[in-house]
């Protein structure tokens, strides 16, 4: 790990540059900006033309609520090194932080294109468009997520449930498969999951009446689900039981 230009300084003196500036970013996590600045002085005076501690100069100001002058530190920092993912990231923290969230699509819809493997950015710019009730653009990006990470139960069961809140037959049936995904994924203990099944059995069920049947196997698996959901219930939260039969009757769900 290095911090500047020189590559002359000992292991021992190396571990205290870093020391330095992970109390500096600690500190103005806890908007102790005084102690951010000095730890960031100190590591100025020592490396004076790092870009590494450049960008620290910049989540400094940040900290500060300088966005204007964050904004230029940043861009600065890009034209010396276009590929600085962490810059590129901290620019979308920083329209975050002003409340610009279409600035935020923008600039990881930019990102991406040239970071397409970046699972943390597909996730935040889903959770933005969920933020503005952009579904179909959120689907899509846990979809990128899904493709990229089949075996992380997390992206199946967000993917549900966007797909779930735009509704409509085709979209419930395939959130009813994520959703089932999901519980082969956690062995059969996601809560959220089963919920899921049996909110997506409700409504196929009263968005299917007097049509063909459209979900043969829903009735078994919501039986599945929702007998697994009710022995979870009865060993943790038995207090809670009979709220649960209670949502079972409302939505005509039956174990």
């Amino acid at each position: 790990m290095e911090l500047g230009l020189s590559k002359n300084y000992s292991d021992c003196n190396l571990v205290e540059w870093t020391l330095y500036e992970q109390v500096a970013v600690a500190a103005m996590d806890c908007q102790s900006l005084d102690v951010a600045k000095d730890c960031v002085n100190v590591l100025q005076k020592k490396f004076p033309e790092s870009k590494r501690v450049g960008r620290l100069e910049a989540m400094l100001l940040e900290a500060k609520g300088s966005w204007g002058e964050a904004e230029k530190a940043y861009s600065s920092l890009l034209e010396d090194n276009p590929f600085d993912q962490v810059v590129h990231k901290r620019r979308v923290a920083l329209v975050k932080a002003q409340g610009n969230l279409s600035g935020a699509i923008d600039l990881l819809n930019k990102y991406l294109e040239t970071f397409m493997a970046d699972h943390d950015a597909w996730r935040e710019l889903a959770e933005i468009y969920i933020s503005l009730q952009m579904y179909k653009q959120a689907a899509f990006c846990y979809e990128e997520l899904i493709l990229s990470q089949p075996t992380v139960p997390l992206y199946h069961l967000a993917y549900a449930d966007v797909l779930y809140t735009l509704g409509g037959i085709e979209n419930l049936l395939t959130a009813k498969k994520y959703y089932s995904i999901t519980i082969d994924l956690t062995g059969g203990k996601n809560t959220r999951a089963l919920f899921g099944i049996c909110l997506c059995t409700s409504a196929i069920t009263q968005l299917s009446k007097g049509r063909n049947k459209e979900d043969k196997d829903s009735p078994d698996l919501q039986s599945l689900a929702s007998a697994a959901l009710e022995k979870e219930y009865k060993r943790r939260a038995s207090d809670k039981l009979s709220a649960l039969t209670l949502a079972f009757k409302t939505l005509k769900v039956s174990s």
